[in-house]
């Protein structure tokens, strides 16, 4: 089992939910078994009228949660090649159910994003009630290394950053400290690596019975005030004008050509962007300038039913596989995407992304 989940009572006998994601070795990185179990969890909870707060967390001090387990995924669609592998539909059916459960959630739901807070971790972080960051917490959508591209419903959560910054997380996949994820909307607190059992003592104390936001929100308020002194300094707001206008461009194309050239930057930050856009895949810089384009008009029930099908084909296009073999199996770092050259990527292929990949009614037709 590598998801732990225990109820603890509290003093006028409430109780709280705490599901753990208990894989450290492999960063907590999701599977299709943990994705169930948790999905099931929260549900019962949800209905259970004694259960009043739930924490999702993750054990080990390096990540909250790293992203899916896209080895088994990738390896499926080399198993299946040109169709959408068995796994791969059940596996992001079941994840963005889960995602979407998140977001609309009916009861207080914290998540202590600490950490590596990666891919579908982030689609947890973002679903929560409370997102909690620490000094630890690097909050990233990497998926342009591996040729995949930004889902968990992150065309819902990059789409409303301020200016260019979603399209330009999404493009090089750089990481976002605790201070930036405060200040874009992309965390509600900041707390301390080592007050996590010190909350769940003063949830336990609480009284659930009366003015329960008042007092979770001045609890967190307080947990907050004592680690302020930990905080980052921002990192991307302050970069945001330069960034708003490299990427003030028609197309994918240009953008990918505009952030190659910040190789040579002098800011560090910058340079570190540009060098990981210029690795990643071409293919997927396309479906990023897409799916934020598209997403601006969606709720968030149609984003998700549009990222599966963005998945599934995917899986039945090569660049992903080669893109987890490149990084993540053989480790060479030296991908061999099927289009290397971004204004070579066929705008059919981008197309094709965002078609039906299944008979019959959505798969996801009932979420929302």
């Amino acid at each position: 089992m590598t998801i732990h989940c225990e109820v603890l009572t509290g003093v006028d006998g409430a109780r709280i939910g705490i599901a753990t994601l208990d894989a450290p070795k492999a960063l907590n990185a999701l599977n299709l078994p943990m994705i169930e179990v948790l999905g099931e969890q929260l549900h019962a909870w949800a209905r259970d009228p004694g259960i009043v707060c739930v924490l999702l967390r993750g054990n080990g001090a390096k990540a909250f949660c790293a992203g899916g387990d896209v080895r088994a995924l990738a390896q499926a669609c080399r198993d299946h090649p040109g169709s959408v592998p068995p796994l791969a539909a059940s596996f992001f059916a079941a994840e963005y159910r889960l995602d979407f459960a998140l977001h609309t959630y009916p009861k207080p739901l914290l998540c202590w994003g600490h950490g590596h807070v990666l891919g579908g971790g982030m689609g947890l972080l973002q679903g929560a009630n409370v997102r909690i960051v620490t000094p630890s917490s690097r909050l990233a959508m990497p998926e342009i290394s591996i040729g995949l591209y930004p889902d968990v419903g992150a065309s819902w959560f990059l789409a409303r950053l301020p200016g260019k910054l979603g399209l330009f997380f999404g493009l090089t996949g750089a990481p976002i400290n605790a201070r930036d994820a405060l200040d874009l909307g992309l965390a509600d607190r900041f707390l301390g690596e080592h007050q996590q059992e010190a909350l769940i003592e003063e949830l336990l104390q609480l009284n659930w019975q009366e003015q329960t936001a008042i007092q979770l929100n001045s609890l967190l308020k307080a947990e907050q005030h004592r680690a302020c002194a930990e905080l980052p300094d921002a990192q991307w707001l302050p970069r945001r004008h330069e960034i708003d206008q490299l990427l003030d461009v028609a197309d994918a194309a240009s953008a990918w050509r505009a952030l190659e050239r910040l190789k040579q930057h002098d800011d560090p930050l910058l340079a570190d962007a540009g060098h990981r856009l210029h690795e990643g895949c071409p293919l997927t810089a396309h479906l990023v300038w897409e799916q934020i384009r598209r997403a601006r008009y969606l709720s968030l029930a149609q984003v998700f039913q549009m990222e599966y099908s963005m998945s599934l084909n995917c899986c039945r296009h090569p660049e992903f596989s080669e893109g987890v073999r490149a990084r993540l199996l053989d480790k060479d770092n030296q991908p061999r995407w099927h289009w290397p050259d971004v204004a070579q990527v066929p705008t059919a292929v981008v197309e094709a992304h965002f078609a039906k990949a299944w008979e019959g009614r959505h798969p996801l037709a009932d979420v929302g």
